[in-house]
């Protein structure tokens, strides 16, 4: 307990780089742009244009401008300050189940989330 408190204070030093507002288009909007920014890294190989020892030019959609698709340069180094930025703590997960589907619980609460709505186990994968 200890050693948590301790290297939770590490935390606090340092400086986060953390932005919100509200979301555009509701929740499902929301959902969508979760499970595209938890099951993908920061930029997708498709949107690097080209690279250089000293430059890297990339895709990326002005929404302000109706989703138009722009080129930027950046130096490599602020590219990669930019890119470490979404690259979390050593220890930290970008999804963490709870509740019913936390792995202490998911075996004995998903059968009885499905007795509860109804539903049917799913099928038994062939092997």
């Amino acid at each position: 307990e200890r050693a948590f408190a301790a290297w939770l204070r590490t935390l606090f030093r340092h400086e986060w780089v953390v932005y919100v507002k509200p979301p555009f288009g509701g929740p499902s909007h929301v959902l969508h742009y979760l499970a595209r920014y938890t099951h993908r890294v920061a930029i997708s190989n498709h949107r690097l244009i080209a690279m250089t020892d000293d430059h890297v030019t990339f895709q990326w959609k002005d929404y302000r401008q109706g989703r138009q698709v722009r080129l930027m340069t950046l130096s490599a180094e602020e590219f990669l300050r930019r890119f470490c930025l979404h690259v979390l703590p050593k220890g930290f997960v970008r999804i963490r189940f709870y509740g019913f589907l936390a792995a202490r619980c998911r075996t004995d609460a998903l059968p009885r989330c499905r007795h509860a709505l109804g539903a049917n186990p799913p099928p038994v994968p062939a092997a």
